[in-house]
């Protein structure tokens, strides 16, 4: 009876110990608008996705994006092996929202966690891009279509901020955000399909 019990309290402290890991590693933030890949996986809108589907917001990695930060093929996933499934291409065949060059547009990002921040930056894929392959830096363009500053605050749970879709865009095209947190040296990638 007594090494049942010893073996009931193991049991207990590693689910605890599982527990409290998840919690901490489980919280951070992800864009919903434009949806990303993450959320696409989270809602169950795709399936297939691993562990991202119960994490979306934990897609962190290096800051310093485009000089460091993950690497080429592994920018969606922030260079997590454990979220590759965000690099997969699917073919190109992700859901995309539909945008409209030249127009204003609320970016729109959910916080778990809410670190002090940098500034927030938004890429966007060259024309000619090739959608059917994981994600590099030279598919995007060199400069961010739109960079908000945050001076060290921390952002709201739920944080809009409105921009223009870039002019002279069609067809299908990845928008990566960036949220530079300011007290790590991390960041949070998030890729969303978009369809002009």
């Amino acid at each position: 009876m007594r090494m049942k019990a010893s073996a009931a309290l193991v049991g207990l402290a590693v689910a605890g110990v599982s527990m409290f890991a998840t919690s901490s590693a489980s919280s951070h933030g992800y864009t919903d608008n434009p949806i990303s890949r993450q959320k696409l996986c989270a809602n169950g809108t795709v399936t297939g996705c691993g562990n991202i589907q119960w994490e979306p917001q934990s897609v962190e990695g290096p800051k310093g994006f485009p000089e460091a930060g993950p690497a080429d093929g592994a920018i969606c996933s922030g260079g997590h092996g454990e979220f590759a499934q965000l690099d997969d291409p699917r073919n190109g065949e992700w859901p995309a929202t539909k945008v409209t060059a030249g127009q204003g547009f609320s970016f729109r990002w959910q916080f778990t966690a809410r670190h002090a921040t940098s500034d927030f930056r938004y890429y966007i894929t060259k024309d000619g891009w090739d959608p059917t392959k994981p994600l590099k830096r030279s598919d995007l363009e060199p400069q961010p279509f739109m960079t908000v500053p945050y001076n060290n605050q921390q952002p709201p749970a739920t944080l809009t901020q409105q921009g223009t879709i870039p002019t002279q865009k069609s067809g299908k095209h990845i928008i990566l955000s960036v949220w530079n947190v300011a007290d790590t040296a991390n960041a949070f990638y998030a890729c969303s399909d978009v369809q002009f």
